[in-house]
């Protein structure tokens, strides 16, 4: 299309509101409910306008930016409205827009009027895509926006121009992380970084994080490990018309197989109080009689028909209420279902412990003294102690402390032997990999043990840059050996990228003199005087099969692992020797030891 035609198409579709709202869920994973909506718009199908990028560029650049929003917001309220959907309405609104001298103000909430939602319910989406530079003009008018009830959301988080600084000056609500540290978090050390950075300033400000343009379950997984609470994308679902309004139904089941082989707890039986719930219909007075009876019930979970949970009633919440005038006499035979608090927490009984402590930690208003809910495939199964879940963190804390290296921090041998044992048990595809540095002990020998020190803890950032925090291992055996449990399809490419980067953060390491020569003179173990080639690595890899996890033990694994690291140091350099355990001759050689 000419500049004419997209003018021309832009004016029609203004002109009769030829706009199609899409709304895409927002999860709470929590409480497994659907907090909200972003509402998403579509210029007509069969137009070149259909494209939303397309759509508002052609605005901007006619200066009816302003308009298409208004439209936008319109066509959005009424279809919200029309479906009865539930939750919160996030609203797109670019900054741009809202400085602009010919933006009507009052009109966001005339349509709310009209269409009988209340500001309490929209949050006010900024989404920026030029440059803010009139902060001062900005904030008032967000501030006027919140003094008429609305919550206020950044969008894009990390990925605007100013991001970070309309942040720190407008104090958002919500904060949305860009889509590009989510793309591939579950491979990539420094997204994690930069998301948990992200979690800390959100916790410090009181924000709510929401994580968006979720695609693969692996990327979840990992969110969920570090704690996030609010997400949204094509995993869960994709923009609507006709959006779904159970939450349950879009969350995919975590295999727990694929669970990081660090954790001590499997799942979270050892927190689980099988305690009978009530249903919504359940007279105040019971609940109250049961408190009463119970000195030690702290909470009580409320199901509907389903035996799904909808609500949770704390012990001192509901004494809060019935303590004041009249209350008893007014509550008793009403449905706790108008007493009880639907903000609680509720995990799957296959999360793990760590998981569930983030979940805690991040939830600003959790009580010690509230409990949770647990449950299984969606179903109420008991309730877990706030306390309960800070004692086992703390044991497994003192437990990992006095089994870690004390040079790396890193996992030692009793880790290192319980990693190898839950990975036969599950029976899961992975790479064992043996991780030695050559001319380790000569180059000691030359710069001395501090030195030698720090390349040890070089290598242990090294090997955890290159591992999948959300289902990988990785440990120190002791001195310069280590060991790595890859499961991904991708190992042998992260193997090498291991063995490159290695060699080049060692750089730092040598005198200008052994740089230049490519080598250094120390005395071999004979005591006499040899040329050794700079530090690199030499990685005996087995590759381990479902199939043979039931015919090995962990001390049979760690030798065939120990044997693969032989066979790489006899390479001269950086080099990977991979021991496949489908060859006939190595479950021989395995057999033959066991029997002898």
């Amino acid at each position: 299309m000419t500049v004419t035609e997209q003018l021309g198409a832009l004016s029609s579709i203004l002109t009769h509101g030829d706009l199609h709202s899409l709304f895409q869920p927002i999860v709470s994973l929590s409480d497994r409910r659907i907090l909200g909506y972003e509402a998403l718009t579509r210029g007509p199908s069969n137009s070149a306008l259909h494209s939303p990028l397309n759509l508002f560029a052609v605005a901007r650049q006619a200066g009816r930016l302003s308009e298409l929003e208004l439209a936008c917001r319109e066509s959005a309220c009424r279809r919200f409205s029309q479906q009865k959907l539930e939750g919160k309405l996030f609203l797109n609104i670019s900054p741009e827009s809202l400085l602009e001298a010919s933006h009507p103000p009052g009109r966001t909430l005339q349509l709310l009027q009209r269409y009988g939602i209340p500001p309490s319910r929209v949050v006010i989406e900024l989404t920026e895509q030029t440059p803010t530079d009139d902060f001062g003009l900005l904030y008032n008018a967000l501030y006027h926006y919140r003094d008429m009830g609305f919550s206020i959301a950044l969008d894009d988080l990390g990925a605007g121009y100013s991001s970070l600084r309309l942040w720190s000056e407008l104090r958002p609500d919500y904060v949305k992380i860009d889509r590009h540290f989510i793309d591939g978090i579950h491979q990539d050390a420094v997204k994690r970084e930069f998301v948990g950075s992200m979690l800390q300033m959100a916790k410090a400000s009181r924000a709510l994080v929401i994580a968006e343009g979720i695609e693969l379950q692996e990327e979840l997984a990992v969110l969920i490990d570090m704690g996030v609470e609010l997400v949204q994308g094509y995993l869960l679902c994709r923009p609507q018309e006709f959006p779904p309004r159970d939450a349950r139904a879009l969350l995919p089941k975590i295999d727990p197989s694929a669970a990081t082989l660090t954790e001590e707890t499997s799942d979270l039986s050892a927190l689980l109080n099988e305690q009978p719930a009530v249903v919504q219909t359940t007279p105040t007075a019971t609940v109250l009689e049961a408190f009463r009876k119970q000195a030690n019930l702290n909470s009580l979970a409320v199901l509907d028909e389903q035996h799904q949970p909808i609500g949770i009633v704390h012990r001192h919440s509901l004494s809060d209420v019935l303590l004041q005038p009249f209350a008893t006499e007014l509550y008793a035979r009403k449905p706790i279902s108008r007493l009880m608090s639907d903000d609680f927490l509720a995990v799957e009984l296959s999360q793990s412990l760590q998981q569930v402590s983030r979940l805690i930690t991040s939830r600003a208003r959790q009580r010690i003294e509230e409990d949770f809910i647990i449950m299984q495939n969606g179903a109420y199964l008991g309730l877990g102690r706030v306390i309960d879940v800070l004692k086992l963190i703390t044991e497994v804390k003192i437990q990992q402390a006095r089994y870690a290296n004390p040079l790396t921090l890193l996992p030692g041998n009793v880790p290192i032997q319980q990693c190898l044992t839950r990975l036969l048990q599950q029976g899961r595809e992975s790479m064992i990999c043996y991780v030695d540095i050559d001319s380790f002990k000569p180059f000691n020998d030359i710069y001395g043990y501090g030195r030698g020190d720090e390349v040890l803890l070089c290598l242990a950032q090294c090997l955890n840059d290159r591992i999948d925090q959300s289902r990988d291992f990785v440990g120190h055996i002791g001195g310069d050996d280590f060991l790595m449990v890859l499961g991904s399809d991708d190992w042998r490419k992260r193997l090498y990228m291991l063995l490159e980067d290695f060699q080049n953060q060692c750089r730092r390491f040598y005198r200008a003199e052994h740089l230049e020569a490519g080598c250094f003179v120390a005395l071999n173990r004979q005591g006499q005087r040899q040329e050794f080639p700079l530090l690199s690595l030499s990685i005996g890899v087995v590759h381990l099969y479902p199939e043979v996890c039931t015919t090995l033990d962990a001390s049979q694994l760690a030798e065939l692992a120990s044997q693969a690291k032989h066979h790489a140091k006899e390479v001269m350099g950086a080099s990977v020797h991979v021991i496949n355990t489908r060859e006939a001759e190595v479950m021989a050689t395995l057999n033959q030891a066991v029997l002898g």
